[in-house]
């Protein structure tokens, strides 16, 4: 095992950006490293805390935060209260100046771990042994509740209330439906990440278990090779690239690709297929492939920015030409499904046939069955929540924003998000609360000033490179989602001290980080922060990306490899360029800032290095 540092800088050092000073009332206390309690503090420097870019890559806006509380709430208390996660109690969150820091907060003592350790195997192998009657059933669980958000209707406030009120004696006005309404929609963004946690620790649990096994049998295992035995699975998160892949086709069936392919601009295109029998057939089948499959948004769902192909149709516009031109030359859109199942099946056999006893051939196969039927809700889960659910949330929260635009509480809509949610409550209070005594709300005076102060400390958040980790690196890692999802290791962990510790960027021409997905290739780098820039990718480039994003499935029947500043072989970028058959590193900490457009580079997806040829 490689030497890590003993330490990281202490949280508690990390000092305030000048003309940010306050900046901490933009977040929750509980966000807030301690300064007033000695125990406390000595908890929090004795923590490990890593940088969370794989969910924000920017300061993290104060209304956005709710995705971060869902989650930081949903996975600890599955991993500690519910089924009772042998080495591992929950994942601690804090911020630095606007950017997430998590710490997975470890089991000490053994007798803990060994009791919990029973509880884990009765309550996990329930659901093991059930899974293919419950999670139809979260799927279920899931649509309803999407159903229900859908169903929200966020009131404006009249001047005078409809007279139906009075003749039908509801008993209530729009002022308290309004209220109501923005508890309902918080509650159920709340819940959507209570469900979906039910299954995934789990599904990283199987893995984890399987993953150590192979290692104790096969001490020189690649991670990346025990990875390979679970791909080439079917996943509904493939399903929306799909759609586009078919209206790629049907353009071509109805000779209507042209116009597809005249602009960028998805308006101009409508206006002209709805000229021709054929275009509107066309049309009338993206219409139908919208609902739900476009509520994929073009980040991860866990931002506002994150919009949807729904929101902007620019983006499927922009894959849909990319499959037909690639159509047209001949060449094959599809993944490479049979290909990766043969080389998955050629990896296991290979291992398998060395296992020498027959116990341990059948604990094998048992771990490996658990962890590929468990496999396809790591990535499922993606769509119903971080997708379909969040991008109809965010524009619901975009009806409550146009209310408090319309009385004068915020400039803009899109001001909502410099508020937290709970102060978005008490605007909602201060707004209905004057609306029935005929007064103007307090927020109209205090809200706009708030807004713009807390914009100019966001614009001086963005200019600060947060470190990549702070506070004292762990011995040993066994949270399994840190491994998994973030991709930290004590390799990684010593790769990003390197890193930290070096002035100059641009003297760097080695670079190690996770091998995502096997396979040797050299190109040329094409740096993309957000899917404007994805637009910009070229035919046999390398994609160098903070991360990914499903909606970015088309350009990869256009790269060579992928490149990401986070994430570990559970990652989005991991799994997809395994089931493309193409190299990846993923969690390379700094890949964005090191390696720049127009770059050649040489990427070894089977070790996790890269070298900057030129």
């Amino acid at each position: 095992m490689m030497a890590i540092p003993a330490k990281f800088q202490s949280p508690h050092a990390v000092g305030t950006i000048p003309g940010t000073e306050g900046w901490e009332r933009m977040y929750p206390d509980y966000y807030q490293f301690t300064t007033d309690d000695p125990t406390r503090r000595d908890y929090e420097d004795g923590m490990f805390w890593f940088y969370d870019g794989l969910h924000y890559p920017e300061p993290v806006y104060p209304f956005d935060l709710i995705t971060d509380e869902g989650w930081y709430l949903a996975l600890s208390q599955y991993n500690t209260r519910i089924f009772s996660l042998p080495p591992v109690y929950g994942v601690d969150h804090r911020i630095i100046n606007g950017y997430v820091y998590i710490s997975p907060v470890s089991v000490k003592n053994l007798e803990e771990v060994q009791e919990r350790a029973k509880h884990f195997m009765e309550r996990a192998g329930y659901y093991y042994d059930n899974w293919s009657e419950l999670q139809p059933q979260w799927v279920a669980k899931m649509e309803n509740l999407i159903a229900r958000l859908e169903a929200v209707k966020v009131p404006k406030l009249p001047a005078l209330e409809d007279i139906s009120i009075v003749k039908s004696a509801i008993g209530e006005s729009t002022g308290y439906r309004l209220l109501q309404a923005y508890d309902e929609i918080i509650d159920l963004c709340i819940r959507s990440w209570q469900y979906h946690f039910e299954f995934l620790n789990l599904g990283y649990a199987a893995y984890v278990t399987f993953l150590d096994f192979c290692q104790k049998l096969f001490p020189t295992i690649p991670m990346q090779s025990v990875s390979q035995m679970v791909s080439g699975l079917d996943s509904i998160m493939y399903r929306p690239d799909e759609e586009l892949k078919k209206l790629a086709r049907k353009a071509i069936d109805l000779e209507v690709h042209s116009s597809l392919r005249a602009s960028i601009d998805f308006d101009t295109v409508k206006s002209d297929l709805e000229k021709s029998s054929n275009g509107r057939k066309w049309l009338e089948e993206l219409e139908t492939a919208r609902h739900p499959w476009f509520n994929i948004t073009t980040g991860n769902g866990l931002r506002h920015q994150d919009r949807s192909w729904n929101d902007n149709l620019n983006v499927p516009l922009a894959g849909i030409v990319t499959y037909v031109n690639k159509l047209l030359q001949g060449e094959s859109i599809e993944r490479p499904h049979e290909a990766i199942r043969a080389e998955r099946d050629r990896v296991t056999e290979e291992y398998r046939s060395l296992i020498e006893t027959d116990t341990d051939r059948e604990t094998f196969d048992r771990l490996l069955d658990t962890a590929k039927m468990v496999f396809p809700y790591v990535e499922d889960h993606q769509f119903y929540v971080e997708n379909w659910f969040h991008s109809v949330f965010w524009n619901k929260i975009r009806d409550v924003a146009a209310v408090l635009q319309e009385h004068g509480m915020i400039y803009v809509g899109e001001d909502i998000w410099y508020l937290k949610r709970g102060e978005v409550k008490d605007a909602i209070w201060d707004l209905v609360t004057a609306w029935a005594t005929g007064t103007r709300p307090r927020g109209c005076f205090t809200l706009p000033k708030e807004i713009e102060w807390r914009k100019s400390v966001r614009n001086k958040f963005l200019e600060w490179s947060p470190p990549a980790a702070v506070g004292k690196a762990p011995e040993v890692i066994q949270e399994p989602f840190t491994i998994m999802l973030w991709g930290v290791t004590s390799e990684s962990l010593s790769d990003w001290s390197k890193i930290q510790g070096t002035e100059d960027l641009d003297s760097i021409t080695e670079i190690k980080g996770f091998a995502g997905s096997p396979g040797i290739v050299e190109g040329r780098v094409r740096v993309c922060r957000n899917v404007e820039e994805v637009n910009e990718l070229q035919d046999g480039e390398i994609l160098v990306a903070p991360t990914t994003s499903p909606s970015w499935a088309p350009v990869f029947t256009k790269i060579k490899a992928c490149v990401t500043d986070v994430g570990g072989v559970m990652c989005h970028a991991a799994i997809v360029c395994r089931e493309y058959g193409m190299p990846a590193v993923v969690g390379t900490g700094l890949g964005t800032k090191i390696l720049k457009n127009g770059m050649h580079i040489k990427v070894n997806g089977s070790t996790g290095e890269i070298s900057i040829v030129r």
